[in-house]
């Protein structure tokens, strides 16, 4: 069956005769769904790239243009027993929100479900069941089936669900061994009950998927996080630029239409659209992200600005050399992507293990009750060793472990503007020995304090505090911050790239560098004597 998406408009050409596409696709739990996608895909002939990211559940392609129709990948998806649909960021984080909703209202239903029948479960694991009735204990039992088989059809759907779509597709995935785990203790533990057996496990079956849930939920909302992280770079792209006309005249236009050659105008406290070059104008640059350096960068004629950089003084005319995906920051956006889609020596390995993994479960379950059977034992009890077998085993945290562990760190890393460009860059950090910094500005943090405060007379501080209010400066932020100044005084202006001047009780007051305030002897001094 052709699929009737049309993906037309979301295909981007990369050079070397190559396209790019970006789907959607629900479905993705564990690394094995990962290897799956990526081993089919791959197969098909001109695709030179299928990688799977499992934060944000997103498949890349890369094939050669022109040779095949884009719909075939969901149509093939489709056969594997996924759902996939472009990818729109605003689009899939809806879907990840509500994802999670959902996980965690059937988290609610199983793990109370899970408590009301510990409680009747009590008797039982506190060896009292021989002083029962055999009617008491019947009706612990049927009331705990009335309680868990209901909440457990609904809770454990996620599960159920996956299962169904690989079994569809012929195919096993790690959801198939927990699924029929739960189902076949659920159901032996109806036959145990309706039988008069002394014990039932419907304890068991909604406590696994309870905390099965509860992994996953961690799983989302961990990923979720990692996303937050990975979008802040996202935010720091502006959507619209001020672009210089023929005349002379500004208007707003969006970052798409800004072309290299194109004259830009930029503002103090306006981010950076293009890479570009000043052309005219002086102001200072927070180039944090580009290079480490937490202190702001002077910019003049001729000095290169980036896309993502903050103007914090002065206005600037740049002449553009890179918009919209050509821009320094775009590059980084890409590194970003292919070091979550890159794969880790040890996330190889868990790939190839969830692809056994299944199988092996499987196998080992009926196995056991073979030999349990050849051992002399019942076909009940060979059957419950069975399903013990198949519930111990079935949690994924194999499939979950190694790429939750990597998206936690560079999500982590990110936080803390450690930007990772490689997928195995985790793994290498781990026989570092040395660490060597190349500037100081990796080492300080991007706020300014003042180191001599309480050798300032307090009413000049105090004086001086209300100054800095009236500049964006980070120095007079910092002397603002370090005096605790709340009032700005009327009539103060900043003068950009030297400092801020006033009347005050007919005085002129001067903040800023010592040529503006004519304080150069002085500040030699101080700097000659340290």
């Amino acid at each position: 069956m052709q699929s009737s998406l049309d993906l037309s408009h979301y295909l981007k050409s990369i050079g070397d005769g190559l396209v790019h596409l970006d789907l959607a696709v629900d479905g993705i739990n564990c690394a094995g769904c990962m290897a799956k996608i990526e081993r089919n895909l791959s197969k098909i002939p001109d695709v030179t790239c299928a990688r799977v990211n499992l934060t944000d559940r997103r498949l890349a392609l890369e094939w050669k243009a022109g040779a095949i129709d884009p719909s075939l990948f969901v149509d093939r998806l489709a056969e594997l027993g996924y759902k996939a649909y472009p990818f729109e960021q605003a689009s899939t984080e809806t879907r990840e929100t509500e994802r999670a909703s959902s996980l965690l209202r059937r988290l609610g239903v199983a793990a109370f479900a899970a408590m009301n029948v510990m409680m009747l479960s009590v008797p039982v694991w506190s060896g009292t069941v021989g002083d029962m009735l055999p009617e008491q204990r019947d009706f612990f039992h049927w009331l705990s089936a009335l309680i868990v088989l209901p909440a457990a059809a609904y809770s454990a759907q996620p599960f159920f669900s996956s299962a169904l779509m690989a079994l569809r597709a012929r195919g096993v995935n790690m959801d198939v061994p927990i699924s029929i785990g739960i189902t076949l203790a659920l159901a032996m533990s109806l036959f145990e009950t309706a039988t008069h057996a002394e014990h039932a496990y419907f304890d068991a079956a909604i406590m696994l998927i309870a905390f099965l849930l509860a992994g996953r939920y961690l799983d989302q909302n961990m990923r979720r996080k990692t996303r937050a992280f990975a979008g802040n770079l996202a935010a720091l792209k502006a959507e619209t630029a001020t672009k210089f006309v023929d005349d002379g005249e500004i208007v707003t236009v969006p970052v798409a239409a800004i072309r290299p050659g194109d004259i830009v105008l930029l503002r103090p406290g306006e981010r950076v659209a293009v890479d570009g070059n000043v052309i005219s104008g002086r102001s200072e640059i927070d180039q944090s992200l580009i290079t480490g350096e937490t202190l702001p960068k002077t910019v003049v004629v001729g000095s290169p600005v980036y896309a993502g950089t903050l103007v914090r003084t002065g206005v600037l005319r740049v002449r553009v050399s890179a918009a919209s995906e050509a821009t320094l920051l775009s590059e980084i956006s890409r590194l970003l992507e292919n070091a979550q889609q890159s794969r880790s020596r040890y996330l190889r390995l868990a790939e190839r293990a969830s692809r056994l993994y299944a199988p092996l479960v499987h196998a080992a379950a009926l196995l056991t009750m073979i030999g349990w059977l050849i051992a002399g034992a019942s076909l009940h009890d060979s059957v419950v060793t069975a399903i013990a077998v198949l519930i111990i085993t079935c949690p994924c945290a194999l499939g979950l472990a190694v790429p939750a562990a990597q998206t936690v760190a560079s999500g982590a890393l990110f936080g803390s503007g450690v930007l990772l460009n490689s997928g195995d860059a985790i793994e290498r950090i781990a026989a570092v020995d040395h660490v060597i910094f190349d500037k100081t500005g990796t080492l300080t943090l991007p706020e300014l304090d003042v180191t001599n405060a309480a050798a300032i007379p307090l009413d000049i501080f105090a004086l001086a505090g209300r100054v800095a209010l009236s500049s964006r400066h980070p120095v007079a932020a910092a002397v603002a911050r370090a005096a605790k100044a709340t009032s700005p005084l009327a009539g103060f202006e900043e003068e950009p790239g030297q400092g801020v001047h006033g009347v005050l009780d007919g005085l002129e007051i001067r903040l800023g560098r010592p040529s503006y305030c004519g304080a150069e002897e002085a500040a030699n001094a101080i700097l000659s004597r340290d």
